[in-house]
């Protein structure tokens, strides 16, 4: 509402809601902080569960800070940007979601203290941008080179990803497995090495215990052969992959056949007859005996491929067929016609079994597999979720390594050495700018207090004798949350790709400075749901003046 010559001026509609300078970055701050405070207690290898109950009932037991945010049904706008962070952390690193959104968090917190000493909210996002150029360059200079190919390093690597997580009792067999699978669909490049986790297939079966998960060199198809008297074990296979139906086609237009006669009837019947029987000999001719269709098997041609000992198996997803041809070496034929014997791919053995009373068709035994499977068992379907998440953290900070052959002393180590850096690097900027890098510096050091904390260790006197013994002893003093005492991560073996922690203080950092930069928040008046009432609620701002997070 605006003033003109004594007439208001409506400017915005009625049921708008407006924040304005000190009170929108309050408001703003605090619903940033409360998202880093649901996942804070989540963080290290002594952290807790949370349980996530959605609408419909379904229950989600994690402390995967990216699944815990993605799953929080969230209204307030600055809360979203803190999800956000999660993800692009989950996107570019895979591992360290909570730490970043644990920073953010500490970030945001130190600002406010500077915004009440009134220093301008520029100066902080100032000082706060040169912390993290410089962050990035001391991680850089602090970073450990490490040989792609060592096999001792990754594993390690991988365990303290799952260290803390449900899949931790088997961390030694879930670590294997990682370095195993990505080593295996590695790609060797000039520049190192090129790896694609699409082509690590994991399939879930609850059922046995987590200890049976095992890697297949190959593909497992959640699919069965599609005929009983088809062989359920074919050794020595030869595999075509066919991405067209072994059905009589229809006409591209639509088209109408009279039939006068009976004698015409079963001509038009033997003639669908031989074009089945055609495009199975044509797969005979050329010596498969283990089919897989991406569309349609016809029941006639099913019985065909019976009669002749072929395994087929039908309906298989695009993303299986692509694996199966970079498994087994196979080439995707889209017409049976053009199949030859060149295009079929081999594995040692294509066979059926019963897996938590479901058949699986697992093709093993591949030569040098670029597409490999883990099977994943355990008692429930929550455990096998929860061991899911560990697993794909250790597959991604394996891949981080080896493309980037470098890493870091985990256990708050490098947020030590961070801080101390910073600090010294405040005292060189000199000026208001000072106050906003070394508020920076303090704000890392929430990361070895949190791990303290979550495992029940008094934080202050931690943290003294840890910063004290990293300034004496190097960068690999960090917090040991088992002994409850300063120790070298890197004798530990507790390790973490470089790349995991630039980006968690990269994105924490833009994240904490966007929610600075916002002064003014406006927010339009909520729509009525479906049968219920509006409540004068602004549009994704529930909780703006109370603060109820919508959580």
């Amino acid at each position: 509402m605006a003033q003109l010559s004594g007439q208001p001026v409506v400017i915005l509609p009625e049921g708008t809601q407006r924040y304005v300078g000190r009170d929108a970055q309050r408001l703003n701050i605090l619903a940033a902080r409360i998202i880093a405070e649901t996942v804070r207690t989540t963080l290290g290898p002594k952290g807790m569960d949370k349980m996530l109950v959605d609408s419909l009932g379904d229950v989600t037991v994690t402390n995967d800070g990216a699944t815990i945010l993605d799953k929080i049904d969230l209204q307030h706008p600055a809360a979203k940007m803190m999800v956000e962070v999660a993800k692009t952390q989950d996107k570019e690193a895979g591992d360290g979601t909570t730490t970043a959104v644990v920073i953010a968090g500490e970030l945001l917190r130190k600002a406010e203290e500077l915004l009440d000493q009134n220093i301008h909210p520029s100066i902080i996002v100032k000082g706060y941008t040169m912390a993290a150029e410089k962050a990035q360059e001391i991680l850089d200079s602090i970073a450990i080179k490490v040989d792609p190919e060592d096999e001792e390093t990754l594993i390690k690597i991988a365990a303290t990803s799952i260290t803390g997580k449900n899949a931790e009792s088997h961390k030694e067999l879930f670590a294997k497995l990682a370095v195993k699978a990505v080593k295996q669909v590695a790609e060797k490049t000039e520049e190192g090495y090129s790896i694609d986790l699409d082509n690590i297939k994991i399939e879930k079966k609850a059922g046995e215990s987590v200890e049976e998960s095992e890697l297949i060199r190959g593909v497992v198809i959640d699919k069965e052969r599609v005929h009983p008297r088809m062989p359920t074990r074919v050794e020595g296979a030869k595999i075509a992959l066919i991405n067209e139906a072994l059905e009589v086609k229809k006409t591209e237009t639509d088209a109408k056949i009279n039939i006068t006669s009976p004698d015409q009837l079963m001509s038009f019947l033997d003639q669908e007859e031989n074009m089945l029987k055609e495009m199975v000999e044509k797969i005979a001719e050329v010596g498969a005996n283990v089919v897989f269709v991406q569309k349609g098997i016809d029941d006639l041609a099913q019985h065909y491929l019976a009669k002749k000992g072929i395994l087929a198996v039908r309906r298989v997803k695009k993303s299986d067929m692509e694996k199966l041809a970079k498994a087994t070496g196979a080439k995707i034929v889209t017409n049976v016609k053009d199949l030859t014997s060149d295009d079929l791919g081999h594995a040692d053995l294509v066979e059926e079994r019963k897996i938590a009373g479901e058949s699986m068709i697992f093709v093993e035994g591949c030569r040098n597999p670029k597409a490999v499977t883990i099977l994943i068992r355990g008692g429930t379907e929550h455990v096998i979720d929860e061991v899911e998440r560990a697993l794909e953290d250790a597959l991604k900070v394996v891949k981080d390594v080896m493309e980037d052959g470098a890493v870091l002393p985990a256990g708050g180590a490098p947020e030590i050495e961070l801080s101390i850096k910073l600090d010294e690097y405040a005292k060189e900027v000199g000026g208001k700018e000072a106050l906003a890098i070394e508020a920076f510096a303090e704000a890392l050091k929430i990361i070895p207090k949190t791990l303290a904390e979550n495992a029940g260790l008094d934080t202050v006197d931690v943290l003294v004798k840890v910063i004290s013994e990293h300034k004496n002893k190097g960068v690999g003093i960090g917090v040991d949350v088992f002994a409850g005492e300063p120790a070298d991560m890197l004798e530990r073996g507790i390790i973490a790709p470089l790349r995991v922690t630039k980006q968690a203080v990269k994105s924490a950092s833009e994240a904490a400075i966007m929610i600075l930069r916002i002064d003014d928040v406006i927010a339009a008046k909520a729509s009525k749901p479906e049968g219920g009432q509006g409540g004068g609620m602004p549009g994704g701002m529930g909780g703006m003046g109370g603060m109820d997070m919508g959580m």
